[in-house]
């Protein structure tokens, strides 16, 4: 068998991020203020983000240099191994190749760190003790907690209460790593307090963490809010995956055909996908193929509408153009916990809007076969949010198996599921079921879209 697995050398590792907006086809449309409904500037966004953040936000220079600090952390698991899946070709007896990134080696078990090492480090630099935040899963949550630690910040975590209960285990990284963590809708924001007040019994939503953390981000000066997704500097900030998966891949003399990940907030697969898109806006690779996958039951781009909404259930966050389910979107508990956002990154939005992208749906229990089968071959027990991406990577190398063809596909592998054992017990044992988001709950959740001339 053939090598499997391809290390880059740590000193090769990328020495800066590489940042879509300097070769976007057309400049991504404006967040917009919550309030007034005009185009943010970057005194708007000051009570929720360090400065340079807020630079990072809006440039447009192509690289932007990763700090020593920041790298320092980052060598504890980076760089990641990119690996050959020969076995799961094998299972499959298909002739496509197919490579996949992991980023499960990282302290928290996922590629989250990518992103939350730097903005604590960039919030530290400013004197900010203090960084509110929510999660869904928990995997945002603990890598923002493991970037405290690794700063001395403090971190509150306001946890959809859903993913709460369903992965204990989460919460109790948090806790370890020193972070308070708490279920939202929670009794400590305005936010949380009027949702249950409506609906005691409410599983939460990333739309109403956001909005808790916000809240208490803004009621004091010495905290600042943190985002695992969704803003251009998040998505910037996870590109070292894909440059690092594009050098090896170039030292060892190949190159994707098709490139797939999962999305809820999009941060992960557009991580490793940047940087090859590059390659197909410049006419290198013009018929590269870059698949998002999304669940059933939270169908944000293959069925909302593009369309400015706000980032949160409450109206306090920056307003953007996406496709969205309506803020006040309420998703069902499936174990996916991590894809439940009922908005995208405005740039996995933009791309899709100009054809450059694809956008994919799939159920629950086909995610988890597909979880189980790469278990089966490849031994890694992938997050569910994984997954999905895992089904859509099978997909294509059976329509491979079908024509012939010899295609190489890439995807992210964004986390282990260790945490995640109660998801698949649930479908080993045959209790999960399918569940598709209904269109009249659609419509009604966009009836509240924020009026814009936009």
């Amino acid at each position: 068998m053939d090598t499997t697995k391809y290390t880059l050398d740590e000193k090769k590792m990328p020495k800066q991020w590489y940042n879509i907006q300097a070769d976007l086809p057309e400049p991504l449309p404006p967040y917009l203020h919550p309030m007034t409904k005009e185009p943010l500037g970057p005194q708007d966004l000051a009570p929720l983000f360090p400065m340079e953040l807020i630079k990072q936000e809006v440039s447009q220079d192509r690289y932007i240099d990763i700090p020593d600090e920041v790298l320092d952390v980052y060598r504890m698991w980076r760089p990641t191994t990119l690996y050959r899946a020969h076995r799961l070709e094998k299972a499959l007896d298909t002739p496509a190749k197919i490579y996949y990134k992991y980023e499960g080696t990282s302290p928290p078990g996922s590629h989250k760190p990518n992103t939350a090492v730097a903005q604590v480090y960039y919030n530290k630099q400013e004197g900010i003790k203090r960084i509110t935040t929510e999660t869904g899963a928990g995997q945002w949550g603990s890598a923002l907690a493991f970037a405290g630690m690794c700063f001395g910040v403090e971190i509150k975590v306001f946890m959809v209460k859903v993913s709460y209960f369903q992965k204990p285990y989460r919460r109790i990284m948090m806790q370890t790593w020193g972070a308070n963590c708490i279920p939202s809708p929670s009794e400590e924001t305005k936010s949380g307090r009027d949702m249950l007040a409506k609906d005691p019994d409410c599983p939460g939503s990333l739309g109403l963490a956001i909005s808790e953390a916000v809240e208490e981000a803004m009621s004091r000066e010495d905290t600042k809010y943190s985002l695992g997704s969704v803003l251009n500097h998040v998505l910037m900030h996870q590109t070292i995956v894909g440059l690092e998966a594009k050098q090896v891949l170039e030292d060892i003399g190949d190159y994707p055909d098709i490139v797939i990940g999962c999305v809820g907030g999009g941060s992960n697969f557009a991580g490793i996908f940047l940087p090859f898109l590059k390659d197909k806006i410049d006419g290198k690779k013009p018929d590269l193929r870059i698949i998002n996958v999304e669940p059933f039951s939270c169908p944000t781009l293959t069925k909302g509408p593009y369309a400015y909404d706000y980032g949160d259930v409450a109206g306090l966050a920056p307003i953007a153009k996406m496709f969205t389910l309506g803020h006040g979107f309420i998703p069902p508990p499936v174990h996916a916990g991590g894809l439940r956002y009922h908005g995208m990154a405005p740039i996995i939005c933009h791309l899709l809007k100009l054809k450059l992208v694809e956008a994919r749906a799939v159920h629950q229990l086909a995610t988890f076969e597909a979880g189980v089968q790469f278990a089966r071959s490849e031994g890694i027990i992938c997050a569910p949010e994984t997954d999905h991406a895992v089904r859509v990577t099978i997909d294509e190398a059976l329509k491979c198996k079908e024509t012939g063809e010899k295609k190489v596909i890439l995807f992210n592998n964004s986390g282990h599921g260790h945490f995640d054992m109660a998801a698949y017990d649930a479908y080993l044992a045959g209790k999960l079921q399918d569940y598709e988001y209904p269109k009249e709950k659609i419509e009604e959740a966009l009836k509240d879209l924020p009026k814009t001339e936009g």
